[in-house]
């Protein structure tokens, strides 16, 4: 069941969603060969609570860290860890902030130094698959329509899609509905 929102709780919302935001801005400016995901975590989690958020991941069902972060190949939900991230790594960064009870969540992915010309055309048919299917998170259009456009867009580049993962709503939960293929 999807949960209504009211004008002040997406404006609550929307504040967690810019402190979700001003971290990622802060992984960019912080992501170089040598640095750990571990130190990336401690960044964010550092930031957040500084603006009286709380880190949405640290603690849920056991899971130890503020941040999700997948080198490469690793699809989603990784473990920051030790490593030293490489020159031509690609890292995916997922966020979640508690801003007086109401979550932002995002992804987003980002280069270590230069990258080869394949990394860099997954990323960008990755970013503009969210967008095709964003033109139809609309009235007038079903979910499926969401999910198909960001596939069709994924396949006509070349690439397929998880079928494991979904997106989701965000709210009071991390996890509310709808849920989005993609």
């Amino acid at each position: 069941m999807i949960i209504l929102k009211t004008k002040r709780e997406i404006e609550i919302m929307r504040k967690a969603g810019r402190l979700v935001a001003k971290a990622h801005e802060l992984v960019r400016n912080n992501i170089k060969p040598g640095v750990t995901t571990k130190e990336l975590d401690r960044l964010v989690e550092e930031f957040l609570r500084s603006q009286n958020a709380i880190p949405t991941f640290k603690g849920y069902n056991g899971f130890p860290f503020s941040i999700c972060a997948s080198v490469n190949e690793e699809v989603v939900h990784g473990f920051p860890s030790d490593r030293k991230l490489i020159e031509g790594d690609i890292v995916s960064i997922d966020i979640g902030a508690t801003f007086e009870g109401y979550v932002g969540d995002s992804a987003k992915t980002f280069f270590v130094g230069e990258v080869n010309d394949e990394k860099r055309r997954l990323v960008e048919a990755t970013r503009q698959s969210f967008y095709e299917g964003i033109k139809f998170a609309t009235t007038n259009y079903r979910l499926s329509d969401i999910s198909h456009a960001i596939q069709s867009h994924a396949e006509s580049k070349g690439f397929s899609v998880v079928r494991d993962f979904v997106g989701h709503g965000v709210g009071k939960k991390m996890h509310e509905s709808p849920q989005i293929p993609n």
